[in-house]
């Protein structure tokens, strides 16, 4: 008698897609084909059965912007949304730079956190930092670095600094791209411009393309892995295409769905760093998506106040809710022929295994843990401002009618969210990931693959 049977449902498998019941037992999957008797029973008939989806760049804003999201609210719309585990940023208040400051964000997950979770330790310019033991603590995603300036004080702008980084690591480091000297030099643009709509222009294409191209030239020399996020500008896919033995690439739904002709209508309510761009971008991205050059899609779930988006420009805070929706958004894509359900699955569960190296999670497979999100293809609904759990409490894409829709979040074999209700207590745990199999003191060219 096993916990729970997934029975009747086309289930995404790492070797293909087929109907196929799945059996979940002590918090880990335990058959795929033949599951027996089971305590309790989904009937999957019509849905299909993904492995947990992961969300490697969330902004939760505790400690100190609670006003505007927390972990209850940020996970809770993350389980609404069929997010099984969430990686959490770094600039928080104060910022998350320390061993005790990693250590107080899972204190206060392991109280409220509705799926699993880790934390990334942010990255700055000083010289003493042993970034090797920090990128090793459990619960630590990984080191982040921000080349310009976005939203907090965190900032490594030099390329002395980002090389001191990446010499003393060797997990993969996740790094805003944007060149900090443009963004100063271009400020007056912003100002002049006091409308939303200059926020692109500002931080323009050449702000993105010189940092990415400062921060390839620095992975290829040093050989080290970096993951580049939230990539806007088809420029800078075709020159990531010939840095993959180091670069992997994230990008972002927001920027995949909306284009600038959009800030007429949604205003500050489209403003994020990097920004939404031109149409011809957003189809570089697509192509990007359909080449594999893409290999894992965030949200960068970033909630302000509807009172804070109101000020005017360029005084409005850039940054997007959006952990509840990026998987109905995609499914919608799915449901538009723009992509398929398979390549959903690699970009959001088997890509960010890979990247992150993350332990047990990510596949429908043997052994894994138990984190299972069901999703039905044909649920046509509409997204609404009133039904986000987050405590901003709004969505860009309020009004848009889309198909797609989870309609299960299961975590660790735990049932959280059937069909838009919120199940049981909060149980999320620190994501584990697989060891690095070399010191941060090896040459390089003798570290094992």
């Amino acid at each position: 008698m096993i916990d729970v049977a997934i029975k009747g449902g086309t289930c995404v498998l790492p070797w293909g897609t087929k109907q196929v019941d799945v059996g979940l037992n002590d918090g880990k999957i335990c058959a795929i084909g033949e599951v027996g008797q089971a305590k309790q029973v989904i009937d999957a008939t019509g849905l299909h059965v993904l492995p947990g989806i992961l969300d490697t760049q969330v902004h939760m804003r505790e400690p100190g912007l609670e006003y505007k999201e927390d972990l209850a609210h940020g996970t809770k719309a993350a389980i609404l949304g069929g997010i099984t585990s969430v990686f959490e940023m770094p600039n928080t208040k104060p910022a998350t730079i320390t061993k005790e400051a990693l250590n107080d964000k899972l204190a206060r997950a392991a109280k409220s956190a509705w799926c699993d979770h880790a934390f990334f330790v942010g990255g700055t310019p000083d010289p003493n930092v042993d970034w090797h033991a920090l990128e090793m603590l459990p619960g630590c995603a990984g080191i982040k670095i921000f080349m310009g300036s976005s939203t907090g004080d965190l900032l490594v702008s030099e390329d002395e600094a980002i090389e001191a980084i990446l010499k003393k690591v060797t997990r993969r480091v996740s790094v805003h791209s944007e060149d900090e000297n443009r963004l100063k030099e271009r400020f007056n643009v912003a100002q002049e411009g006091a409308d939303p709509s200059f926020h692109p222009k500002w931080r323009d294409e050449q702000t993105a393309i010189r940092a990415t191209k400062r921060l390839v030239a620095i992975a290829d020399r040093l050989g080290k892995p970096v993951h580049i996020l939230h990539i806007t500008t088809a420029d800078e896919m075709q020159i990531l295409k010939d840095y993959k033995h180091v670069m992997t690439v994230e990008c972002l739904p927001q920027h995949l769905t909306f284009c600038d002709e959009d800030y007429a209508q949604l205003g500050s309510r489209l403003q994020m760093n990097p920004p939404i761009r031109a149409a011809q971008h957003r189809q570089g991205l697509w192509e990007a998506v359909e080449q594999g050059i893409v290999d894992v899609l965030g949200s960068d779930h970033a909630p302000h106040t509807l009172e804070e988006k109101a000020k005017p420009y360029p005084e409005s805070p850039a940054g997007l809710p959006g952990v509840q929706t990026i998987l109905p958004i995609m499914l919608n894509h799915v449901n538009e022929g723009r992509l398929s359900l398979e390549r959903v699955v690699d970009l959001m569960a088997h890509g960010p295994q890979r990247v992150f190296q993350i332990a047990g999670k990510g596949r429908l497979a043997l052994g894994y843990d138990a984190d299972v999100t069901i999703v039905d293809m044909n649920a046509t609904h509409t997204l609404k401002d009133e039904d986000m759990a987050s405590k901003c409490g709004w969505t860009p894409y309020d009004g848009m009618t889309i198909k797609g829709k989870p309609t299960h979040t299961i975590v660790r074999g735990n049932i959280v969210m059937e069909h838009g209700n919120v199940l049981g207590e909060p149980l999320g745990k620190p994501v584990r990931f697989i060891p690095t199999l070399c010191s941060a003191h090896e040459d390089s060219a003798t570290m094992v693959a």
